[in-house]
């Protein structure tokens, strides 16, 4: 008797911990997304999370000007940056440094 009780308490524990497994494995990690958008100036990026925009970035950070991104591979380039920075969990601010090493037209 003591064997089957033991049997089926395993059993329970196993059922519980596949469900669990399971429930964890088809949660969806949400990621962060970013697109360009066009301004009068130039070019603009956001960034969003769960379709709702955290960053809305319409021009260049970090320097003096009030300038836009040139084109519009500059805007997605600092959104791919800031969007890495975010989803390993660092803080999303732009040097002066990252522009360069980005080759950005300043």
């Amino acid at each position: 008797m003591k064997k089957q009780f033991f049997w089926s308490k395993i059993q329970k524990n196993l059922l519980f911990i596949l469900l669990v497994l399971q429930f964890t494995a088809c949660v969806k990690h949400e990621k962060f997304k970013s697109t360009s958008f066009k301004t009068t100036t130039g070019w603009g990026y956001t960034v969003a999370f769960k379709n709702k925009i955290i960053i809305k970035q319409s021009v260049i950070p970090v320097i003096n000007d009030t300038k836009s991104f040139s084109t519009e591979s500059d805007a997605l380039k600092v959104a791919n940056l800031v969007t890495e920075k975010l989803n390993h969990k660092i803080s999303p601010t732009v040097t002066k440094n990252d522009l360069i090493l980005l080759k950005i037209k300043l």
